[in-house]
C-alpha cells in the first residue's frame, strides 16, 4: 500500500506499541493480526497526510486499505511474508539480507557476518534494497502458486542462514546455540517442502537440518557452555 518498507516498518512497530497501551484496558480484540494492520495502516496515512502536500504523487498510497489480496497458497503468516518479501526483481544477495532483517528475525551485524561482509556495507546494501522498491515501484503483493519457484531459492538461502546463525550465533554477548532460531528455521522449511515436495533443494536442506540439530544437546554443557566434538556424549 505504501511503497516504501521504512514506513511500514515504523507504522508496524507504532501499532505494536499502540496494542501494548490499548489491550491491556480494552482486552485483546478477536482478530489482532487485523487490528495491528488497520491500526498500521491508518498511521501511516496519517503521517503521509501531515507530511506530504503532493496530492497526486500519493493517490496510491491513500487508496482505502480494507480492499486486502488474497492469502495465496501459503497458510503460514511468517513463511508468507518470507516469500513476498523475496522478490525476483531485486539481486539474490539484496533480497535474502532484506528478508533477514525485515522477517527473519536478524539484527544487520548478524547478517552481515553471514555474508562475511563489513556491517557498514550490509546495512548500504539493505538500503538500496529499500530504494530500489520504493523508486521502481516493484509490488510487494502476495506471491500465488505459481510464482514460488521463481522465490524459492531465496526463501531457502533465508532459512539456511537462520538456521546457521541459531546453531552458532555470530554475536557473543548472546548464548552460544539459540534453539528459537534452529526450530523456527527448520519449522519453515517443513513448510516449504510441503508445498513443493518435488524440489530436491528444499529436501537437501531440510536433510541437511534434522542431523545437525539432533546433536544440539549435546553440543552445550549444563552451565551453557559449547563442548568440543571430541567430549561430545556421541550416545546422548
Amino acid at each position: 500500500m505504501l511503497g516504501d518498507l521504512d514506513i511500514a516498518e515504523e507504522m508496524a512497530a507504532e501499532a505494536f506499541a499502540t496494542a501494548v497501551e490499548r489491550w491491556p484496558v480494552d482486552g485483546v480484540p478477536p482478530s489482532p493480526g487485523a487490528w495491528l494492520t488497520t491500526t498500521a495502516d491508518r498511521k501511516a496515512i496519517d503521517r503521509i497526510r501531515r507530511e506530504v502536500r503532493r496530492e497526486e504523487k500519493h493517490k496510491e498510497p491513500l487508496m482505502p486499505s480494507d480492499t486486502t489480496e488474497p492469502l495465496g497458497a501459503i497458510d503460514d503468516d511468517r513463511l508468507r511474508l518470507v516469500f513476498t518479501c523475496c522478490h525476483p526483481a531485486l539481486a539474490m544477495e539484496a533480497r535474502v539480507a532484506l528478508t533477514l532483517r525485515m522477517v527473519g528475525g536478524l539484527a544487520v551485524p548478524e547478517i552481515a557476518r553471514a555474508f562475511l561482509v563489513q556491517e557498514t556495507a550490509m546495512g548500504r546494501r539493505i538500503t538500496r534494497a529499500k530504494a530500489k522498491i520504493k523508486t521502481a515501484k516493484i509490488h510487494y503483493g502476495v506471491p500465488l502458486r505459481e510464482d514460488l519457484p521463481a522465490r524459492v531459492a531465496g526463501v531457502l538461502a533465508v532459512l539456511y542462514l537462520i538456521f546457521n546463525e541459531g546453531y552458532l550465533a555470530s554475536d557473543p554477548e548472546k548464548e552460544a546455540v539459540r534453539s528459537d532460531l534452529t526450530a523456527e528455521a527448520i519449522r519453515l522449511t517443513r513448510l516449504v517442502r510441503a508445498l513443493m515436495p518435488a524440489d530436491g533443494e528444499v529436501a537437501g536442506l531440510l536433510a541437511l537440518m534434522l542431523p545437525t540439530e539432533a546433536r544440539r544437546a549435546a553440543r552445550g554443557s549444563a552451565s551453557g557452555e559449547l563442548v568440543t566434538l571430541d567430549e561430545q556424549d556421541r550416545g546422548a
